[in-house]
């Protein structure tokens, strides 16, 4: 694990972010409108509305991305969302690692509540969030036909 880095995303990853998350999206599901903002254009969609996005090199070879995605709404500030790991890297503590850092940045700006939206059949990854501190809410209106679970991790 020693071999696994966590950096802020530059303008090289763009296509690293996209390949990611478009393997595990159509490998469940198909992508939606909303994927295709997120990952076409992440520096508009993302960066420039005041959110991050992390990278997990493994020897200088992105295997893995997360986005914290600022949210207008009451309740919530941030989203927890795009988060991919290659498979080449899974079973490594990647998505752990990524999702440390991303809470460890929603942290540092300020933010009281991060939000995820998923689906239920990626066990691994519902796993992983529960373990980070997400807990299970409902009523949510999201955008994405395959959400069936969304969650929230209150930040101290």
């Amino acid at each position: 694990m020693e071999q696994i880095q966590i950096v802020d995303f530059k303008d090289s990853y763009s296509a690293a972010f996209k390949t990611i998350n478009q393997e595990w999206i159509e490998q469940y599901f198909e992508m939606e409108e909303m994927d295709r903002k997120a990952l076409e254009h992440p520096k508009e969609y993302i960066l420039d509305k005041g959110g991050h996005i992390v990278v997990a090199l493994l020897d200088d070879e992105p295997v893995g991305v997360c986005a914290l995605i600022k949210m207008n709404h009451p309740e919530f500030d941030f989203e927890l969302a795009k988060m991919g790991v290659s498979p080449k890297a899974q079973g490594m503590g990647v998505g752990y690692k990524l999702g440390k850092s991303i809470i460890e940045k929603a942290q540092n700006i300020g933010a009281k509540t991060i939000y995820l939206e998923s689906n239920t059949i990626l066990k691994p990854a519902i796993n992983l969030y529960r373990k980070l501190g997400f807990t299970e809410i409902k009523g949510i209106e999201t955008p994405y036909q395959r959400c069936d679970i969304q969650m929230i991790k209150y930040i101290s």
